[in-house]
């Protein structure tokens, strides 16, 4: 189990049961390696404090660990896992499914993909098939907004994780699809996911988070690398759907290379305490990044929010835009800094945070931030908190329509605004659904 949460005397001893050199003398010798490493770094970090800049506001309380084991040495429940399925998307070019950290079925819909050069495989099985992709691109860019000691954690432990490679030019239509399904108590799960558009080609994923049970405890390290070549374009979106006693932690990585679109999708709606962390890196001109999130926080719960949009090279630009819908007493921390580094001229930086409280308890910390280290630039970042306008409600309660579905009819059209933003009507109308049934819930 878990040990130790707040004192920084975390073991790994039984935690850490991913890919290990036990049993896996056929993994890359570097990988095998990086794991090691990534224990000792792991130890030897220390645990969150709220007196650090990078988690201040942040409940650090909740980021317990106590009891916790690894979900990987439980046997999935398959029957409860296939009732999570039922949000799948309709028509995948290919889905890869995991309970409780152990895979259940992976499958590529469009055979021809296969003799185009697509590599859509489970983790443990691309290291051995291109251990040299991997190793490039695996974790290749550090923990920057506070989480490096749970990188380490999650870098020494992972073992379901999904490699997406896409050739140069070729355009996938229907996006990809995994699911990361947690069926049991007290388990500790580390997704991962590593993307690579190359040159000029283009492609969407779907990346789902669920719990089988709406109120299982547990614990989840995640990370996600998305690596854009020159000209190419990728849409990624996640589900976050854990349990309400969940506690997670995600770190997200986007190097943009020149010429290149990333549009990064993050819709949240299940766990205690969530924190996402976002890096986007416009590492060549002419680049683009649109970072989004959509939250719908109840009861307790807490989501922090933490990015980074850093320029490195002229003429690039990034959009930020994250929505929040809170009731009851759950609170939201948002802490977002654009960045533009020396000699990237013509930096078109946007960043914008809107919440929306819904009750009187609900809390909002929003902390926008810019660093601009060129004189050619066009930067601005707001946040805004309000209440539902009582014109708009009033309005909808004169057209006959209930209070409660009032309510919820101007929460659907406040979030729609960022899933809009995605061009595939596909991807999009799922995408609504999935809103409007957690608002109907």
């Amino acid at each position: 189990m878990l040990q130790g949460q707040n004192s920084g005397g975390t073991t790994l001893d039984e935690l850490s049961s991913g890919l290990r050199t036990e049993g896996d003398s056929d993994l890359p010798k570097w990988f095998v390696e990086s794991q090691t490493e990534a224990r000792q770094e792991f130890d030897a970090a220390p645990f969150p404090s709220r007196k650090d800049e990078q988690w201040r506001f942040s409940s650090v309380k909740n980021l317990t660990l106590d009891g916790s084991e690894p979900a990987s040495v439980v046997r999935p429940d398959y029957e409860l896992g296939k009732k999570a399925l039922a949000r799948c998307f309709s028509e995948p070019a290919g889905r890869i499914v995991f309970v409780n950290d152990q895979l259940v079925s992976c499958e590529l819909l469009d055979e021809s993909l296969t003799e185009k050069g697509v590599l859509f495989l489970p983790l443990d099985q691309a290291l051995r098939v291109r251990p040299d992709l991997l190793q490039a691109n695996f974790m290749a860019q550090p923990a920057r907004l506070g989480s490096k000691k749970f990188a380490a954690l999650h870098r020494a432990s992972v073992k379901a994780g999904t490699v997406l490679y896409l050739p140069p030019k070729l355009v996938v239509e229907k996006p990809f699809e995994v699911f990361h399904i947690v069926a049991g108590e007290n388990l500790a799960l580390f997704p991962h996911t590593l993307i690579i558009a190359d040159q000029d080609s283009q492609v969407s994923f779907l990346d789902h988070f669920v719990s089988a049970d709406g109120l299982g405890r547990g614990f989840a390290c995640g990370v996600n690398d998305l690596v854009l070549r020159p000209g190419s374009k990728l849409s990624y979106i996640s589900v976050q759907d854990w349990s309400r006693q969940f506690v997670s932690v995600q770190v997200n990585s986007t190097v943009a290379e020149e010429q290149s679109s990333a549009v990064n999708l993050s819709l949240n709606f299940g766990g205690r305490y969530s924190r996402l962390e976002s890096v986007s890196r416009l590492a060549g001109a002419g680049a683009r990044s649109d970072m989004l999130a959509v939250s719908i926080a109840g009861a307790d719960q807490e989501f922090d929010q933490r990015t980074l949009q850093d320029h490195l090279q002229p003429n690039t630009t990034s959009d930020l835009l994250y929505k929040n819908a809170l009731s009851d007493n759950a609170r939201t921390v948002f802490s977002g800094l654009i960045k533009v580094e020396p000699g990237a001229q013509r930096t078109d930086a946007y960043q914008k945070v809107r919440n929306l409280l819904l009750s009187d308890e609900a809390e909002a910390n929003s902390m926008p931030g810019l660093e601009i280290l060129a004189d050619d630039v066009r930067c601005t970042h707001g946040a805004t908190s309000g209440q539902v306008e009582p014109e708009e409600f009033f309005y909808l309660l004169s057209r006959g329509i209930p209070p409660l579905k009032a309510k919820g009819l101007i929460v659907n059209g406040f979030l729609n605004e960022v899933v809009d933003r995605l061009s595939d009507d596909g991807v999009r109308n799922y995408l609504r659904g999935q809103i409007a049934a957690r608002l109907t819930g």
